[in-house]
């Protein structure tokens, strides 16, 4: 260190174990500012470079990026919100928890395709090449859009459009994959065979059917056989406002020949695959379970 309490460059690469050419290279993206030129124009830096460049190397080490560590640089002479520390290292764990989801992904990706007869593999992979990683469900809650009224779409696509699990298994990446498949592959044509039975009053019916497939879930923990109970009577009743009409046994008989005639089976698959990625009881696991209920009632009935 000269008597000006400086250091050149090569002083302070040696005291950092480190190159010329790395203090260089952080000095010239404004990281490492010099504190002086010696007289023969060599860049001299002041004592606290040593504790900087030591910052500097660390943050690289976990890999955040130059404009980041420059930001935490900067962040202690009055930075802006977020800008600090705390902050960049929120976002690195968040970039590498993406980073890790989509390595779990894909190695559960491969070991569906390296786990699958040779006949399937070239299935299997358009499948799973057809699916972003990480996966993205836009496809699918586009096609829920499509199928739905304004007012029930944000609801039913909350809880009919599977979140891919962070850490899948190779079945269920496959699953994922035949879903989005199937709603990629659905046309404005196809789509209207899909559309559940609709009444005059649509929102009558809905808000109805809520309060049914709650139901439900309760009856299936409960360890209860479809059939007559609070559930179905709910569900009909639902059916039978959103028609303007009265829930009656002949109601009742005439609906579970709609329900029967309505049930397409894309949709049926729909929530077959579904099953294996949502958790819980699925919207069509009750909606199946409440048309089972039915058609038992009526036949007793």
């Amino acid at each position: 260190m000269s008597p000006d309490g400086t250091l050149s460059i090569g002083d302070l690469a040696a005291r950092a174990r480190t190159t010329v050419k790395t203090i260089r290279f952080y000095s010239d993206q404004g990281l490492l500012p010099e504190a002086a030129r010696s007289s023969g124009g060599h860049r001299r830096y002041g004592p606290d470079a040593l504790a900087r460049l030591r910052t500097i190397r660390s943050l690289r080490a976990l890999d955040v990026p130059v404009p980041e560590i420059k930001r935490v640089l900067e962040s202690g002479a009055g930075p802006e919100p977020g800008d600090g520390l705390e902050a960049v290292v929120a976002r690195r764990l968040d970039d590498i928890g993406g980073q890790l989801a989509a390595l779990r992904w894909r190695e559960a990706a491969l070991r569906a395709l390296q786990e699958c007869e040779p006949g399937q593999l070239a299935e299997r992979l358009d499948l799973i090449g057809a699916v972003s990683v990480p996966p993205d469900t836009s496809a699918i809650a586009h096609y829920w859009r499509r199928l739905l009224s304004a007012r029930l779409r944000t609801a039913i696509t909350e809880a009919a459009v599977p979140r891919p699990p962070a850490d899948p298994t190779p079945d269920q990446v496959l699953a994922f994959a035949r879903v989005h498949a199937l709603a990629t592959a659905a046309t404005d044509h196809c789509l209207a065979g899909h559309r559940p039975v609709t009444e005059t009053h649509p929102d009558l019916l809905y808000d109805g059917l809520y309060e049914a497939h709650q139901l439900v879930g309760a009856a299936v923990r409960a360890g209860r056989a479809p059939g007559p109970g609070e559930a179905l009577d709910c569900y009909a009743a639902a059916y039978a406002r959103a028609a303007g009409t009265r829930d009656t046994p002949a109601f009742r008989q005439a609906l579970a020949a709609r329900l029967a005639a309505a049930d397409h089976p894309v949709m049926h698959r729909y929530w077959q695959l579904a099953g294996a990625l949502i958790p819980g009881l699925t919207l069509g696991a009750a909606d199946a379970w409440l048309r089972d209920a039915l058609t038992a009632d009526t036949a007793t009935g």
